[in-house]
């Protein structure tokens, strides 16, 4: 029986994308004045990917379907954003994205955590018999 219903788990890899984006965030700005520094993103994708590991297995009904393809980067849902370059000396980190992108990766966190936390309250709600 499984007792948390994968609940739990999926909130445990929510609260690791979300650390992983402050770690590249935190990066990003780190090396703002650092000359040809590509600043760095996470990809949903890739980290969804990486989560489901090579279980996808889908039929196509017709060829015109895209295939399902799990391929494997060096460092989990990491992409560098290449196609930019903000500063005179080859930087492409634009400090006031990255500011705001802090800014919804914190409210993400907490809106991971408050649901964590509901979990909890709601198994010592059960676990005390609903007093």
């Amino acid at each position: 029986m499984n007792l948390f219903s994968g609940t739990l788990s999926t909130l445990e890899q929510a609260l690791n994308y979300s650390s992983l984006k402050q770690k590249v965030i935190s990066q990003n700005i780190a090396n703002a004045d650092t000359p040809n520094y590509k600043a760095k993103d996470t990809s949903f994708k890739e980290a969804f990917q990486s989560a489901l590991g090579e279980s996808v297995k889908a039929n196509k009904s017709d060829i015109r379907h895209y295939d399902f393809k799990i391929g494997s980067s060096p460092v989990q849902g990491i992409v560098t954003r290449r196609n930019a370059s903000y500063n005179h000396n080859g930087n492409s980190v634009d400090l006031d994205k990255e500011m705001a992108d802090l800014a919804t990766n914190q409210i993400y966190y907490n809106a991971v955590i408050e649901r964590v936390s509901g979990k909890f309250s709601s198994m010592q709600n059960v676990l005390r018999g609903g007093k």
